[in-house]
């Protein structure tokens, strides 16, 4: 089944939350595997208590109010290093998903295990180990696989897909477990005492390291996708968009009155939130969301959808359907101006991160990723096309996969304004 209206989402992800709150894993995945599905918070078959428990424990220590806030020190940091790399490079050429990517995935693992994991002056940056894990796992769940369709015929993987995705998954856990391992050696040096991270935290409740091995990766993916193909679509639709752009660039000439930027700041540029929201509705970061599951039988508006069936929402249509959207194939921030409108899942003609029980649990902390690091790319300097390129030229193709991707990365050639 799939939604593909507002009122379809609604009554698949409110009305009957309960009974299609199951998850449809691909055959790829380690969380198929039913001895490491009860340690997945993103593909849990089901929403039971080991599930409620793991969510809480993620909610509490890396997506509250107050979590969110003690990290704003980290994400500023972090878009200083970005902006000291991206000064050097000025007037050569810079491939944005990279340089995102890599700021988005130190953030997490900033929060997370007090470290960085990738090195923004290392040339192969888009190409280091851990870059290539997690987007070739993501690459992986984007194949057709015939045995997603007849899962009776799984253990034959004419695909070689399950072999390797568990190959992945372990390359994954080993990087994991060396730091976890390192961690729990050298705590003390490692971790001022009065901090803990997300690692700590987890320790402490005696997680098993399945678990942890599990979540990372989950987490990691989740949260560094979803950020960067955001940043790079609303980055190359403000480039398109030279009239939005100089909106954005008064806007924050206006709010910003030193050179550095802080989160306070965010809440106050309301038209670069409007251009980030605009991009959310042009490009969902997953298309047709994370498939759900009926876990019991149900009548769904006029249909009745059997156990185990899968159920789509297809954020892609819902964001250009003409009865809810004018001109719904142009960019125009101004429509969420003087708008109620939000991603928090209560308006289903924009739920570009879920709604009900398998909501994204980390919504508030990549708005923020997402709106610190473009007000600081637009902020500090002034792109441009190489070759000297019409802005309207922009290939704004995108690529077959599970998440919302441009077939060709963005790269742009930076020029410091400060």
């Amino acid at each position: 089944m799939v939604g593909s209206s507002p009122s379809a989402a609604m009554e698949i992800l409110r009305i009957h939350d309960r009974n299609l709150s199951g998850r449809q894993v691909p055959q790829v995945l380690a969380a198929k595997s039913l001895e490491l599905n009860r340690f997945s918070l993103g593909w849990s078959l089901e929403c039971n208590e080991f599930w409620r428990n793991l969510r809480t424990l993620c909610r509490e220590e890396l997506f509250s109010s107050k979590a969110i806030s003690s990290q704003a020190c980290i994400r500023e940091k972090k878009v200083k290093e970005m902006l000291e790399f991206i000064g050097k490079m000025e007037g050569k050429v810079v491939r944005i998903r990279d340089v995102v990517s890599a700021v988005v995935l130190n953030m997490l693992s900033n929060i997370m295990v007090s470290r960085d994991l990738v090195n923004l002056e290392d040339e192969s940056v888009h190409t280091g180990e851990i870059n290539r894990i997690l987007r070739n796992i993501s690459d992986l769940a984007s194949i057709p696989n015939i045995f997603d369709i007849y899962p009776l015929l799984a253990p034959l993987d004419l695909q070689r897909l399950r072999k390797k995705g568990m190959e992945l998954h372990q390359r994954s856990s080993e990087m994991w477990k060396t730091i976890i391992k390192d961690r729990k050696e050298n705590r003390e040096i490692v971790i001022a005492p009065n901090h803990q991270d997300f690692l700590d935290a987890i320790i402490k409740k005696g997680c098993p390291e399945d678990q942890v091995n599990l979540l990372f990766q989950e987490l990691f993916i989740a949260g560094t996708d979803t950020s960067s193909w955001v940043i790079e679509w609303t980055m190359a639709e403000l480039i398109r968009n030279p009239r939005c752009l100089k909106i954005v660039e008064d806007e924050l000439a206006t709010e910003i009155k030193h050179n550095s930027i802080t989160e306070s700041h965010v809440a106050n540029l309301t038209y670069l939130q409007a251009c980030i929201k605009e991009a959310l509705r042009f490009y969902p970061p997953v298309p047709l969301l994370i498939p759900h599951r009926a876990v019991e039988s149900c009548q769904v508006m006029t249909y009745t959808i059997p156990k185990d069936s899968m159920i789509l929402v297809n954020l892609w249509a819902i964001g250009r359907d003409v009865n809810y959207w004018k001109d719904p194939l142009e960019f125009k921030p101004e429509r969420f101006l003087n708008s109620s409108l939000n991603f928090k899942g209560n308006d289903f003609e924009f739920i570009t991160f879920g709604s009900g029980r398998r909501i994204c649990p980390g919504l508030t902390m990549a708005s923020m990723h997402v709106s610190l690091i473009i007000a600081s790319l637009i902020h500090f300097f002034d792109w441009s096309l190489p070759h000297g390129k019409d802005p309207k030229d922009l290939d704004m193709t995108e690529k077959f996969s599970i998440d919302m991707v441009k077939e060709e990365p963005r790269v742009l050639i930076p020029k410091t304004k400060f």
